[in-house]
């Protein structure tokens, strides 16, 4: 496949990439993720059983069973998002508020951007209706030499790519 221009597209790799995410249309990221998981969109498949006026078999006078799939409901699944902890309560306080009843105010906007090692935004989602339903942190060891690891789960209605 080749774009115009005559220049291959870049394939995306999991591994030389980093994550950003912007809460509300800010126009930069609040945080910069590790990890992120559950990134799922998936449509209901429904299938429909119809009974037409074929016969079918030998000796048979019932009506041929003809079966069509068409799409049903879209739903999204929840991503986890996972990244090194910082001194930055802004994940906490945005599942406090869910958690102790200011919800609705708390449904936001959310943008997740994929960028390449040079900083640059190459691709682009757009979460409507976003709010955490999880926050986690990482065990703690006094002996651990690992990074604390900051966890935050977030429920969406939908999403599409924007760029």
């Amino acid at each position: 496949m080749v774009q115009a221009g005559g220049k291959n597209p870049e394939i995306l790799t999991a591994h030389r990439f980093y994550l950003g995410l912007t809460l509300d249309g800010q126009n930069e990221a609040d945080a910069y993720f590790l990890d992120c998981q559950g990134f799922t969109r998936t449509q209901d498949v429904i299938e429909i059983c119809e009974v037409t006026s074929q016969s079918w078999g030998t000796g048979q006078s019932k009506g041929l069973a003809v079966r069509t799939k068409i799409p049903g409901n879209v739903k999204s699944g929840n991503i986890t998002l996972r990244r090194g902890m910082t001194n930055s309560v802004d994940f906490w306080n945005w599942f406090d508020k869910v958690q102790t009843g200011q919800w609705a105010k708390q449904r936001k906007l959310v943008a997740l951007s994929i960028y390449n090692q040079a900083s640059i935004e190459v691709a682009r989602f757009e979460l409507a209706g976003a709010w955490p339903t999880r926050y986690k942190i990482a065990d703690v060891n006094a002996r651990s030499t690992e990074i604390e690891i900051e966890e935050v789960e977030v429920a969406f209605e939908e999403f599409k790519r924007v760029k």
